[in-house]
């Protein structure tokens, strides 16, 4: 994630926004969340509370884009520059954002689903009800799945990359150049934000193997890895390491319990970090529709 925020900074100069004290309060409050999110999007590893946080903070940021958007100050300058190209590219990056959003929402319920799925084959399964390897294969079938929409979902935060660099310099009108380098700035960590997201949801490498399904060795040489190496991974990480492990021949001398208890504890943990990732994208994409109704509603008188 720091990686691709970096590169994105460099590419389009993203700073720390300061704007003179005489801004108004809404450029102000605006100016203040990007600050803070430009200064936090790259500083962690992408786990599961730190992307729940910055899809939350995401929200609060187009909040303040819809306010400011509302301000007469802006109505007016946008009016008076109607039907320009960098309009247009800003409707257009705005679908695609509520398009990904979607997408990323509905990728985050098809897994949290096939979690609970899995939990509760895994608690029949210590009552001695029925076998588990069907559930197994299922919770890494759905991991595969979506690798192919993760990929789609990369590409168009590639395609939404290509709108930078085709605004044209407005200083002529000092409020409307603050306002859209803001908007610019916004995009890029909203971008950056989702790359973030998207890469923790990528499954690692699956493949079958005989009859059964299990992680290739690398996956399962991580199971085994220093305490540092197992803090850099992410709870999708370990909890492919902990539902593969059940079907594994190990050398160890585990119990099939024993395995069964440590999947159970990470599918708790990643069911509840799904749970808030999907409240957060809901609230993310209620902001960006309101902030993308205002747009239009600008442009359209």
């Amino acid at each position: 994630m720091a990686a691709f925020s970096t590169k994105l900074a460099k590419k389009h100069g993203l700073r720390s926004v300061s704007f003179p004290a005489s801004s108004h309060p809404s450029t102000l409050r605006l100016e203040e969340e990007l600050n803070k999110r430009g200064s936090r999007h790259g500083a962690s590893s992408s786990n599961g509370e730190t992307l729940c946080t910055g899809l939350f903070g995401l929200a609060e940021l187009y909040i303040c884009i819809e306010d400011l958007l509302n301000l007469p100050l802006t109505q007016q300058a946008l009016a008076q520059h109607h039907n320009e190209q960098w309009q247009n590219a800003l409707l257009d990056c705005s679908l695609k954002q509520l398009d990904l959003c979607s997408n990323t929402k509905d990728a985050v319920s098809s897994m949290k689903q096939s979690v609970r799925e899995l939990q509760s084959a895994l608690r029949r399964s210590k009552a001695g009800e029925q076998s588990i390897e069907t559930n197994i294969n299922s919770y890494i079938t759905t991991r595969k799945i979506m690798k192919k929409e993760i990929a789609n979902s990369l590409a168009s935060l590639k395609r939404m990359d290509n709108i930078f660099g085709d605004f044209p310099q407005l200083e002529q009108h000092h409020h409307l150049a603050a306002v859209i380098s803001l908007l610019r700035e916004a995009i890029v960590i909203t971008a950056s934000v989702f790359h973030a997201l998207l890469s923790f949801l990528s499954p690692s490498s699956l493949k079958p193997k005989s009859s059964k399904w299990s992680l290739v060795s690398k996956l399962v040489q991580k199971g085994s890895t220093t305490c540092k190496d197992e803090r850099k991974m992410n709870e999708l990480d370990r909890t492919d390491i902990a539902v593969s492990n059940i079907l594994l021949q190990s050398s160890k001398e585990d119990s099939e319990e024993t395995k069964i208890e440590s999947a159970m504890v990470n599918l708790e943990s990643l069911d509840s970090i799904f749970e808030n990732l999907e409240d957060g994208l809901e609230c993310l994409f209620r902001s960006l529709l309101h902030t993308r109704v205002s747009f239009l509603n600008i442009l359209s008188h």
